[in-house]
């Protein structure tokens, strides 16, 4: 097997079916194989996708939903293929995105890991598809909406062109196509992320063990992401700033000073509880 899809569902039938749909309306000159595994939607997404589906796609029930790393953990754990693409049940791919990146990992073999362009709905880029791994400072930059004319700040690397292919630190985990030998020598995904910063920390492991990670601009899907605009649950927003402790203590905190590790806990911690109070206000839709 060349290739196992990854894709975790949690109650958006109608997008997975679009993801899935998007994957199975090209051909391609590699063997492939789809796993979804089911997060413990607790709707009837899971029975509606089995029957859509039926034999052509290998499906997990997970018995509760311990997160999106966890979820994706079920289904590495079983797949067979050389590579293995971490792909967002609500994206859609593009003609010949697979068998280009497919293409170049087969040719790079000093490649861990490479992304490709990751267009929002309105066909802008999603600048979680290229960034350089975070810190106290590019942190600080970002979080505060402080622009920076520094490239070593640029998180998002947005001095970098969109449609081109070169090296970076982190990829979105919407699209990780990884070869497996690479994550068989540095492990699956951290489970003690729920969700958000797994995506980051495996790509800090990866690029740690000496594998390049490649953003490969020429190659695209769509990522169907929420809109920022809209209400989001209070669970969505403390997961997101639980996840930058849990990187910050893991990869970072240990090569700092005390007084340094206290002021960027308690800048998570204030953060969070500011975004908890403005969500308040925001319009549900």
């Amino acid at each position: 097997m060349n290739l196992s899809v990854v894709i975790v569902n949690y109650r958006t039938f109608d997008l997975t079916r679009d993801t899935i749909n998007s994957i199975f309306k090209y051909s391609y000159p590699f063997s492939h194989e789809i796993i979804v595994v089911d997060n413990a939607s607790g709707d009837d997404s899971l029975d509606r996708l089995k029957d859509y589906f039926a034999d052509k796609v290998k499906f997990i029930a997970s018995d509760e939903n311990r997160g999106f790393a966890a979820g994706n953990n079920l289904a590495l754990k079983e797949a067979k293929g050389d590579y293995v693409l971490l792909l967002n049940s609500d994206t859609v791919v593009w003609e010949n995105t697979l068998e280009d990146i497919y293409s170049y990992m087969e040719s790079h073999d000093d490649v861990g890991a490479c992304g490709c362009r990751v267009r929002l709905e309105d066909g802008e880029l999603d600048k979680a598809c290229k960034r350089t791994f975070p810190n106290v400072k590019n942190s600080f930059f970002r979080l505060f909406h402080i622009p920076t004319k520094s490239k070593d700040d640029n998180y998002n690397l947005t001095d970098l062109p969109d449609g081109e292919v070169y090296e970076i630190d982190c990829l979105t985990g919407a699209f990780m196509f990884m070869r497996k030998k690479a994550l068989d020598e540095v492990g699956f995904l951290d489970e003690t992320f729920f969700m958000y910063g797994e995506d980051i920390d495996l790509c800090y492991r990866i690029k740690n063990a000496g594998w390049k990670i490649v953003y490969y601009g020429k190659s695209s899907i769509t990522h169907f992401k929420g809109s920022s605009s809209k209400k989001q649950k209070n669970k969505l927003i403390y997961e997101f700033y639980r996840a930058m402790y849990i990187y910050y203590k893991k990869h970072h905190a240990g090569e700092s000073s005390f007084i340094v590790n206290i002021i960027v806990y308690i800048g998570i911690a204030v953060l969070c509880v500011l975004k908890l109070f403005l969500n308040l206000f925001k319009n549900k839709s």
